[in-house]
């Protein structure tokens, strides 16, 4: 496939999807109107990035180890493991912000994890749920409520909890239950989860509100009393009046309940882009503090740490550049049959650094082109 010529057809299409709404008799708008289209006002400039390579942290077992989560976790976080099958999968090994994010929670500070698409940030909040449940004792009551934005969001979420929570388990029944609650359930099912709350309960926020005002729902509002983590997924989607509605909310619940320490914790995408990691931190901070209406440092936001897959290039050195350039003309990239070759590769070392991922000024850490 030619990604370019591909893109080029994507908006001659839908260019004339546009003009088949378009009648227009003044010989002057027209010319305005086809010049628009000409310069491609409608549609951004092609935005080329790199998947990159995140930073490699302990393995949950690991963490299991050094007592930072419960030992069960270790039998829970598995990948790979089988339907209807009693135990199996192999150990889970986490990126590093996955691990910062888990030993943060295990002190129940409030953070926010805000890193790229495919970081797995859901599971930065779900292995400290279900640690915390593990160790207060899970049927106590729900100790977690997690607020979604759409719905289609919490469904997915519901099929990754299965994977975990009730694979590998007699009859799928895993230690820690969780059900989601977000107004697609049926009155029968409803009427289950307020007779029988689970552990951890996957919502959004609309629901969430109309929880608190329903009379019938109370009992599930009862069983918040113990609440210890509340999670709000996407930050970064609660703006302007919708923000303000869900900071109110948040209050609400957290009047509400009466646990001693209530976790706030929150996940997006990337929040800040402006100045340094540090400044970035800072205003996500603030950001995230005027949402929860509960203090989270600067110090707890926490972002992805990325490494190379190739070697680094440098524009620099004239040895470099002139391999580079050998390598564009040799057509080079049609002849990597190996991780070896490609990574020896100054083209691949240069697409990487122009694409992929750059150094954060003045340390160690890599992050991500935006």
């Amino acid at each position: 496939m030619n990604i370019f010529k591909y893109r080029d057809d994507v908006v001659r299409n839908y260019e004339d999807y546009v003009r088949s709404f378009i009648r227009i008799k003044d010989r002057r708008i027209s010319e305005c109107v086809d010049k628009a289209f000409e310069d491609e006002l409608l549609w951004p400039d092609p935005l080329i990035q790199l998947n990159p390579t995140f930073h490699p942290g302990l393995t949950v077992d690991e963490l299991c180890r050094e007592d930072v989560l419960h030992p069960k976790c270790g039998e829970i976080f598995r990948r790979n493991k089988v339907p209807d099958s009693i135990g199996g999968g192999d150990p889970l090994k986490l990126h590093k912000h996955q691990e910062v994010a888990i030993r943060i929670a295990a002190q129940k500070r409030n953070y926010v994890l805000t890193t790229g698409t495919g970081s797995g940030k859901s599971l930065s909040y779900i292995i400290p749920i279900v640690d915390r449940v593990l160790r207060d004792g899970p049927g106590k009551g729900i100790k977690a409520i997690i607020v979604y934005p759409m719905n289609a969001l919490a469904n997915s979420q519901h099929g990754e909890l299965e994977k975990f929570l009730r694979h590998g388990f007699p009859g799928g029944n895993g230690p820690v239950s969780f059900r989601r609650y977000t107004g697609q359930e049926d009155d029968e099912t409803r009427q289950k989860i307020i007779e029988s709350p689970p552990d951890i309960l996957l919502t959004n926020y609309v629901m969430l509100e109309l929880i608190l005002t329903r009379p019938y729902e109370q009992r599930l509002i009862n069983a918040a009393d113990a609440l210890s983590f509340l999670v709000l997924d996407e930050l970064h989607t609660y703006r302007g009046r919708q923000g303000a509605d869900v900071a109110l909310l948040l209050r609400r619940v957290r009047s509400i309940v009466r646990s001693g320490k209530l976790q706030c914790v929150g996940t997006s995408a990337t929040l800040s882009s402006k100045g340094s990691w540090s400044d970035q931190q800072v205003e996500v901070a603030r950001l995230a503090t005027r949402l929860f209406g509960e203090p989270v440092s600067a110090d707890d936001i926490v972002g992805e740490t990325l490494e190379r897959a190739t070697e680094s290039f440098d524009e620099t050195s004239a040895t470099q550049v002139k391999a580079l350039a050998d390598a564009v003309d040799a057509q080079v990239a049609g002849t990597w049959t190996s991780y070896q070759d490609l990574k020896a590769s100054p083209l691949a070392s240069w697409l990487e650094g122009t694409f992929g991922i750059r150094p954060e000024a003045g340390t160690e850490i890599g992050r991500a082109h935006v």
